[in-house]
């Protein structure tokens, strides 16, 4: 567990801390770059030489098929009509694949094999990355496990907030605004300006510990959280404040409080833990602000489906498409030796999850699990990559019969 319980403030109630810094973009600026209005961030590969190899994703398949149901139960729902088209990929195509691809992994073939049927059956797309080359950011997330309570008491006095009943939304989840007493909407206040103003009492879901375990909660979109009784509940991500995102790591580096090669989520929680005068100073400089709801069972990403370790991806919704199937090329971290080195990784994913710092087709973030592990490794996933989606070529929505390809061998 990523705990900061000895990481403590004068009381429970947030400081002024003075004047607020400018704001700092999170990711590298050139990844953050955004597409012109209407254009998408996919491109379909016509050259066969450009495709990617498929095979060494194609030997770990462990929860994929789970994942890809959770695709298909969201694209069964009327409001994932609202998404599609996207480009000349209708929602009928999409569905196909998913379930075409998970017929092949019923089929029994081997790696090479299923790598053949891939490229028999599918069309490919690569992200056109920041800068029309492909580069995509890769970063991962995932589950916290804190301690809490459903009360507040001496000891958990920093609030999870729910949704404000006054907040108004479009229909897609877009944030509008907040509603005031005369009808009027207006922008909804920044993080140090909710925490301030005490406007959200009355909405406490829960209580954690300590600030900057909060904020982690916030970042990561959802926690677990272990009451007195010993008993775990979930609280996963509700809505948002409408404002941009601004990473906190990147502030701490520009600082100079810790370097960019040590940059990851264990060494800020070090740095916090060691400097808790500071956790306001820097969280603040960060608008967004999350709003919860608990959940029930897994934890849960944008489009309301369970998210899947190693299997779900989190993208700019307004220029991926929602729930279809991804290849992820990249590095990831693993220890080694007491440290950590990076290991070249290829994975299929489901695009199932979106988040605040997750902008621009340069932009990638992998949710890798529940709790210190999986944070551990989510906290040292910076690396640059690319990322494919494989759609069902048209003919095959019509006939959408499998190859007829033997199962076993290499």
């Amino acid at each position: 567990m990523l705990a900061l319980s000895a990481v403590g403030l004068e009381g429970c109630r947030p400081k002024p801390i003075g004047t607020i810094m400018e704001e700092i973009p999170g990711p590298p600026p050139e990844y953050d770059r955004p597409l012109p209005p209407g254009e998408l961030a996919l491109r379909k590969i016509t050259d066969p030489a450009e495709l990617p190899d498929f095979t060494a994703a194609c030997r770990n398949t462990k929860d994929l098929k789970e994942a890809i149901a959770n695709s298909l139960d969201y694209l069964a729902k009327p409001s994932s009509r609202a998404y599609y088209p996207y480009g000349d990929i209708t929602q009928e195509r999409a569905v196909a694949g998913l379930k075409t691809f998970a017929g092949l992994l019923e089929a029994g073939l081997s790696a090479k094999q299923l790598d053949v049927a891939i490229r028999e059956r599918f069309d490919v797309y690569t992200s056109i990355g920041w800068d029309g080359s492909g580069a995509v950011w890769f970063t991962g997330y995932y589950t916290p496990i804190f301690e809490g309570s459903l009360t507040r008491t001496e000891h958990f006095c920093y609030p999870l907030y729910a949704e404000p009943a006054s907040l108004v939304k479009t229909a897609y989840g877009t944030v509008l605004g907040l509603r005031g007493a005369d009808g009027r909407i207006a922008r909804c206040p920044s993080r140090r300006d909710l925490e301030q103003s005490g406007m959200l009492t009355g909405t406490e879901l829960a209580y954690l510990a300590d600030p900057f375990e909060a904020y982690i909660a916030h970042v990561q979109g959802s926690a677990r959280l272990r009451l007195g009784d010993g008993s775990l509940v979930t609280i996963g991500y509700a809505a948002n404040n409408g404002q941009d995102y601004v990473s906190v790591g990147k502030l701490l580096v520009r600082d100079g409080k810790i370097t960019q090669e040590e940059l990851s989520l264990q060494r800020m929680i070090e740095h916090f833990r060691a400097n808790p005068q500071e956790i306001y100073e820097y969280i603040w400089r960060n608008p967004r602000y999350v709003f919860f709801a608990f959940n029930e069972g897994a934890p849960r990403g944008s489009l309301n489906e369970p998210v899947t370790p190693m299997r779900t991806i989190a993208t700019d919704k307004a220029v991926f498409p929602r729930g279809a199937l991804a290849l992820v090329e990249t590095s990831l971290p693993e220890p080694y030796y007491g440290s950590v080195r990076q290991t070249p990784y290829s994975g299929f994913a489901l695009d199932q999850d979106t988040g605040g710092a997750i902008r621009a087709a340069g932009r990638c973030d992998i949710y890798m699990g529940i709790g210190a592990e999986a944070g551990a490794v989510a906290g040292y996933t910076q690396q640059q990559g690319r990322l494919y989606y494989l759609f069902l070529k048209p003919a095959g929505v019509a006939s959408p019969a499998l190859p007829q390809v033997s199962p076993g061998g290499e």
